[in-house]
Formats: structure tokens, C-alpha cells, sequence
């Protein structure tokens, strides 16, 4: 009833038409404002195609500015195959452009993809981009890249690492801190329809950003040094590897490591996964040898269980401990000894007797106090434990083997950080390679490292006795190949055999010496280990020793490390060539200086008879070779 009459169906259609449009306008008002941003984007996501510029990874610096890796700017040849006319052509002059075959050109540009990169077209110098630009084709894109640069190749290798192709960092620094270095990606944005044409839309650039700068603890003139000696190593001894660390040991920042084989980190796929993984000075362990009685003997001064200087030992070349005998590298033994001899002389039964002083319990105590048996949480990757005996199942046997450094497996940075406690005042550090992390572009320091005390281990009045010892041992003792005249050094040799299948190998041993300088405030501690040299006497004294010396040497100079007076005096063998200390004979006669100047080569300059000037300085040590000036008035 309601229906029939015509004006009221007509106005029910028209409101239902007006609701309609309603609704219409509503949902394109809501279209139009509401959601036209996102529409926008999805619209834009349909036409355009990215192209990704990776972002130029940031730099790594030694202590002070030296680039260590750093980005270098390269271009990339992308190409867009629909907008190619004349693929043949294009193909032809960019493979003639890139010295390669137009088979390998034209195969990218022919496929049915959205855009590829054209492999012989990556790593471009500008010269060659500039020849590509100029071609001025469609389709064919350059986009400005980066790529890894390691300016001092293998020396650095295990330290710094590596990145993939896509930029990303896969070992050493690069990958533990690839969340700072990686940088943000940039991206070159063109527009095309579905069938790939290009649509007559300006292309759009994000520049990429930099990372940030890893400052490190390393010096280069140091790196430099290690990097030569060790490669002189392997080359004077045909040995299996050749490592070294240097660090101060009053901070625990790493100034050098090193270690060969190594490899180059620009062409990383070229070497066995084997070299490339294994950083040796942090990952190798090892029985340590000689070097290890450090830590016994500083355990012992501690507990004062010995003193040095009034004790004495008898050594006939061997002690029975426990129905083993336990042999003296010196057949006969050294005979009656103090027990600062016994360091000297880097005597094994002497050492022996340290460890039964002390006992299982308090020389684990300390060994453990010292840091072996755990990382010492340096900031790289791949450091390993070592092996210690359980204190439970240590006999005398294990106990006498322990206390000079057989039978138990540590790594090289537990020991130089061991050794930088035993010298620095009895403070445990944990070494470190990175400094600071720089943010460049708010010129802010994101992150900065300090030293790191774990724990004090013995007193200053312990520590000081050490240095003394171990600087008698080089002046006096088995370490007398790293002496340097005019400076004071300390340091012990270390011989370890080592183990295969459980058994001790003939012939094959681990050469090393630790040492530091100077030996009355260390500034840094040196390791060093060859091993298995061949063609040589296997003693650390006899080819560690002149390896650390050299490195010594370079700390000298890099380091502006001052000659130092009250050092002790080496006592010479017949083969050595001789130091002796020049007196000081300005104001003398010239029959004065004459008499006083007996053990050198004396030249005269001037016809006076009064001694005004001298050359070399007075004071300093000079070896008898030596020709001294004097100039009269």
C-alpha cells in the first residue's frame, strides 16, 4: 500500500541514490586524504625499480690516524634490458669499452630480468666510467659503489678481517663490529611501467652514509716491524708458524700482533680456511715452556717461600720426583746455586723445588689468579681457553711438570697478559685492540675503551723483584740475546716440546721469549714463538730472543723510549762482541784520556792537549769496534 503511490517510490529512490553518492564522496574523500599516502607508495612500488648503493664502510685507524682499511670509490654498471634498443650495439661497445667478451655483455643485457649487474662491469676505475657515460645509452645505468682497501695487505690481516662481495664484514673487526662500520645503503630509484619503459619521471638519489671510524690501540711502525721479523721467521727457518704480541702492560692495550701464515684480506677466497680463521696469537694453545716460570716464580716470592738472593739450590742435572726423573737442560747441572741463579739459568729441577714449595694448591691458586684457564676477554673473535690440570688429580709429578711450564696448555695473549701482571705492580688487565668508536658525522665518540683492572695478583714489592730477576736473566742469564746495550731489559726464554697423540715429538719444539722494556718501568712486554725452526740450535735464547731484541729495537724509536742508567751489565762470553761504558773525559789531558779510553779505538782532532769535546757521548755503553773522537782545544 505504501508503495503504490509513485511520489512516495519516487522519493525512496532518490534518497537511496542520494545515500549512494554519499557514501561515493565519502569514500573518495577518504581516499583523497586519508589513505592517499599509502595508495601513493603502492602505486610507486608498481613503478619503480631501485638500484642499491652500498654505503662506504667506515675506517679503521691505528692510535694515531693511520688508516689501517679504509673505502675506495668505485662505479658499478647496472643495466635495465627493456629499455635496450639496439642490444646488439650496446652489447658490442661496452664489451669493447671493458676489455672483455660481448658474449658476456650481451647475455645480461639480453635476459627478461628487471635490471642486472653486468659482473666485468664492477670495481670500475673512472676512467673507464667516464667511456661508459659517454655512450649515453638507455637502459644502462652507472652507479657510484664502494670497496674494501687494505693498505698494508697481510700484516694486519687476522686482526682487521675481511668483508663479502655485498660489503658485509665476515671476520676480525670487520665482523665484530660491523654494526658500527657497515654504514647506511643509498639508492638510485627510476620509474618504468610493467613491460620495463622507462616513464618520463625524474629519477630520485639517496646518498648512502658513511660508517663510523674504529680507532684502535695498534701503532703501524710497530705492526711494521713485527710483520718483517716474522716474515724473516719463516724464511732464516722454514718454521710452521710465527707469532707475536706486544702490549703495554700497564694498560692492557695491544701495540702489535701478528702472526704467518697469514693472508691477504682483499683476496681472501685465494687461502685455506685454515690460515684465514685461526688468529694464532689469540686462538693457538700450547705447553708454554720456560716463559711460564714467571708465573712460578712470582708465586713464590709472593708467598715467600724463597728468597732469591740467600737461598740456594744444588742442581746435578736431574731430580727424581716421585719415581720420574726430571732432567736439567745442562747436562751435569749447574751445580750450587742461589736461587736467582736458578731464574738465570732457567733450571728445571731448581724450579722444580719453587713448586714444592708452594704446593698443588696454592700454585693452581695463583696460576688461575694469573688468568690461564679462561679467556682473557680481548675483543676479538676466536680466543681460546687453554688446558689446565684439575687440582684433584695433580701429583707430584704434575705439580713439578706445572711449576716450569710442561703439561699444561695456555695461548699467547694469557701469557703476555699474565707476564704484564707480574711486571706492571701485580695488576691482571684485560687487553684490548679498540680504543674509541667515532661517529663522523656528529663528530661524537660513541664508544671509548679504558684499561681494565681483573684483579690485583701479587704486591708492587713482588712485582719490582721479578723485574729485577728477569732482567738478570737477560743481562746474565739464557736470555742474553735480547740484551740492548744502553737500555734495560727483561725478559726469559722458552724451549716446549710439543705434543702429537699424546706423546712428546723428537725434535719439535716451540721457540719463545717474552720480554720488556724498560725493565725498571715497562712500557711494553714483547712475545714472541717460532715454531719447529729447522737448520738451527732449538732454544728460545738462540732464536726468539734476537727476534724480540729487533722489535725492541723499533719500540725504541717508535716509542721515544729514553737510555736508561743503573741497568746491570752483560756478562760477556768469548764470542761476544763487547759494550763497555765511556767515561766521561772532557777537561782531561789528552795522556788522561788516553789511559782512561784504554778498551776503545781513540781518534784525535785539534793539536791541543786538553780534551774539550768527545763523540760518542760519554755515559753511554759502546762496543770495544767502536772509534771515540775527541776533539782537543
Amino acid at each position: 500500500m505504501f508503495f503504490n503511490d509513485i511520489h512516495i517510490r519516487i522519493r525512496f529512490v532518490l534518497l537511496v541514490v542520494i545515500i549512494i553518492l554519499i557514501l561515493v564522496i565519502g569514500k573518495v574523500f577518504y581516499i583523497q586524504v586519508f589513505s592517499y599516502n599509502k595508495l601513493a607508495k603502492i602505486t610507486e612500488d608498481l613503478w619503480s625499480r631501485k638500484m642499491t648503493i652500498n654505503a662506504p664502510r667506515g675506517d679503521i685507524v691505528d692510535r694515531n690516524g693511520e688508516i689501517l682499511a679504509t673505502s675506495i670509490v668505485t662505479t658499478t654498471i647496472y643495466v635495465v634490458p627493456n629499455q635496450i634498443k639496439d642490444k646488439e650495439k650496446v652489447s658490442k661497445d661496452i664489451a669493447e669499452i671493458l676489455n672483455c667478451d660481448y658474449e658476456d655483455v650481451y647475455k645480461y643485457v639480453s635476459k627478461k630480468s628487471s635490471m642486472e649487474i653486468i659482473r666485468k662491469g664492477m670495481d670500475l676505475n673512472s676512467e673507464t666510467a667516464d667511456k661508459i657515460e659517454k655512450l649515453g645509452y638507455d637502459g644502462v645505468y652507472l652507479v657510484v659503489d664502494s670497496k674494501r682497501y687494505y693498505p698494508y695487505g697481510e700484516a694486519l690481516s687476522h686482526i682487521i678481517g675481511f668483508v663479502g662481495s655485498d660489503n658485509q664484514g665476515l671476520s676480525g673487526l670487520e665482523l665484530t663490529y660491523d654494526e658500527y662500520l657497515k654504514g647506511t645503503n643509498g639508492e638510485l630509484k627510476y620509474y618504468s611501467d610493467g613491460k620495463g619503459n622507462k616513464l618520463e619521471i625524474p629519477d630520485s638519489y639517496v646518498a648512502p652514509s658513511k660508517g663510523m671510524t674504529l680507532e684502535l690501540t695498534l701503532d703501524i711502525e710497530i705492526i711494521k716491524a713485527v710483520d718483517n721479523e716474522l716474515k724473516n721467521a719463516m724464511d732464516k727457518y722454514d718454521s710452521e708458524h710465527a707469532l707475536s704480541i706486544v702490549m703495554n702492560p700497564k694498560t692492557g692495550e695491544i701495540l702489535a700482533m701478528g702472526s704467518k701464515p697469514s693472508f691477504d684480506p682483499a683476496n681472501y677466497q685465494n687461502f685455506s680456511e685454515e690460515v684465514i680463521n685461526r688468529n694464532l696469537p689469540i686462538w693457538m694453545t700450547y705447553e708454554p715452556g720456560s716463559t711460564f716460570k714467571i708465573i712460578t716464580l712470582a708465586s713464590s716470592i709472593e708467598e715467600k717461600t724463597v728468597d732469591l738472593f740467600k737461598d740456594h739450590f744444588t742442581d746435578t742435572g736431574a731430580i727424581n720426583v716421585d719415581g720420574s726423573t726430571i732432567h736439567c737442560w745442562k747436562h751435569g747441572g749447574h751445580g750450587n746455586q742461589t736461587y736467582l741463579e736458578v731464574v738465570e739459568n732457567s733450571c728445571n729441577p731448581g724450579f722444580v723445588s719453587l713448586g714444592q714449595k708452594l704446593g698443588v694448591n696454592k700454585l693452581m691458586s695463583y696460576i688461575k689468579k694469573f688468568g690461564f684457564g679462561d679467556k682473557t676477554g680481548i675483543d676479538l673473535n676466536g680466543e681460546g681457553n687453554g688446558i689446565l690440570f684439575k687440582e684433584e688429580k695433580m701429583g707430584p709429578v704434575e705439580l713439578a711438570t706445572t711449576a716450569f711450564g710442561q703439561g699444561i696448555s695456555v695461548t699467547p695473549i694469557q701469557q703476555v697478559a699474565a707476564v704484564g701482571a707480574a711486571i706492571n705492580g701485580g695488576y691482571l688487565n684485560t687487553p684490548y685492540v679498540v680504543k674509541s668508536i667515532i661517529d663522523d658525522n656528529s663528530k661524537s665518540i660513541v664508544f671509548a675503551n679504558k684499561q681494565q683492572v681483573k684483579r690485583q695478583v701479587i704486591s708492587p714489592e713482588t712485582s719490582a723483584t721479578v723485574r729485577f730477576a728477569l732482567e738478570s736473566v737477560v743481562s746474565n742469564g739464557s736470555g742474553k740475546n735480547a740484551y740492548i746495550e744502553n737500555y734495560r731489559v727483561g725478559g726469559k726464554t722458552g724451549t716446549a716440546q710439543k705434543v702429537s697423540d699424546g706423546k712428546y715429538m723428537v725434535g719439535n719444539y716451540i721457540l719463545s721469549f717474552i720480554g720488556f722494556l724498560p725493565a725498571n718501568d715497562p712500557e711494553a712486554i714483547v712475545y714472541v714463538a717460532v715454531d719447529n725452526p729447522k737448520g738451527v740450535t732449538q732454544y728460545g735464547g738462540t732464536v726468539s730472543a734476537p727476534i724480540a731484541r729487533n722489535i725492541m729495537l723499533s719500540l725504541i724509536e717508535t716509542l721515544k723510549i729514553k737510555e736508561a742508567s743503573g741497568g746491570m751489565l752483560k756478562e760477556y762470553s768469548y764470542l761476544d762482541v763487547r759494550y763497555y761504558q765511556l767515561p766521561d773525559v772532557v777537561g782531561m789531558s789528552k795522556s788522561e784520556a788516553t789511559k782512561a779510553l784504554k778498551e776503545f779505538k781513540v781518534k784525535y782532532s785539534g793539536s791541543g792537549d786538553k780534551v774539550v769535546y768527545m763523540s760518542p757521548a760519554p755515559n753511554t755503553f759502546q762496543s770495544v769496534e767502536t772509534t771515540i773522537t775527541l776533539l782537543l782545544n
